[in-house]
């Protein structure tokens, strides 16, 4: 759906590009999405081509030096929580403490059933997944109780950089997944949540996390901007796009700030690599200050 023609036909060159402008220019992530196979049905609105996240974020780590790597997000119900705790930890340890471990319960049915996973029972599984992920980041010598994913007694090694463990953000806009996010994470990433919506599943965190006796101090609300572009594009951006001075972007920005969110992730508009990366910079450089 937010696509750009480009962006199907890009490759490394492309994604070290933005990654390191990224980097110089202070933004506070990369992001990677995560799918195993997709079924022929959504192969034209979804397209086929998602990069694995951890190889993808790996790749980047060893090309840039500051901004973070986050997984917005693993599908993490699709495997085993010690299978994803080695990969993540390693990813962790390799770029020098820069992971933010994103997890969803994932939507594809085929995806689920191909790889012999309930997909009726996916936030469930996701529930306890989150709870594995946690002792296995955090110990050496990890204990979980199961039901689905027992361990003890054994090392898992190396140990993520960041101590006590990476931190865990969790995605999704359903009732569920909000609850899931406040309950067991230290952070949620909202899927498409407007400004007229978000005041309401920020009070949801609130309330859930009140009733786990648990702060919302420091409690990351990641929500995703409008594709934005700086400037009179000259082309036409699509209704959902929204383009203008940065003074006018800036106000859209702040209104976000407003109630609550305290991560934004942008998508600035471009016809080309360049004119993405020209935009990439015009955001960082006019529009960010002012926010």
């Amino acid at each position: 759906m937010f696509v750009e023609p480009w962006e199907g036909r890009a490759g490394p060159v492309e994604l070290t590009a933005v990654a390191q402008a990224a980097d110089r220019l202070g933004y506070a992530y990369v992001a990677c999405c995560d799918h195993v196979a997709i079924p022929r049905r959504l192969a034209g609105p979804m397209g086929a081509t998602w990069y694995d996240p951890v190889s993808t974020l790996g790749y980047l780590a060893g090309l840039t030096s500051r901004t973070r790597l986050l997984s917005h997000v693993a599908v993490a119900p699709l495997r085993h929580p010690l299978l994803s705790a080695k990969q993540y930890a390693t990813l962790d340890l390799l770029s020098g403490g820069r992971l933010v471990l994103g997890v969803g319960a994932g939507h594809v049915q085929e995806e689920f059933e191909t790889l012999g996973v309930d997909f009726h029972r996916r936030g469930e599984i996701l529930t306890e997944t989150i709870a594995a992920l946690d002792v296995a980041l955090r110990e050496e010598y990890p204990e979980h109780p199961g039901p689905r994913f027992p361990f003890r007694e054994l090392a898992l090694s190396p140990r993520p950089a960041q101590t006590p463990r990476p931190p865990i953000w969790v995605g999704g806009s359903s009732v569920a997944a909000v609850r899931r996010a406040a309950a067991h994470a230290e952070g949620w990433l909202s899927q498409g949540d407007s400004l007229e919506t978000l005041p309401a599943q920020l009070e949801l965190i609130r309330s859930v996390r009140e009733r786990e006796g648990r702060s919302a101090d420091g409690f990351v609300v990641n929500a995703i901007a409008p594709p934005l572009y700086v400037g009179e594009p000259g082309w036409e951006i699509g209704r959902r796009s929204v383009a203008g001075k940065p003074e006018q972007l800036a106000e859209l920005l702040r209104r976000y700030v407003a109630v609550g969110v305290t991560h934004l992730q942008l998508r600035p508009r471009g016809r080309d690599v360049q004119e993405y990366l020209a935009q990439l910079e015009l955001v960082a450089r006019d529009v960010l200050p002012l926010v």
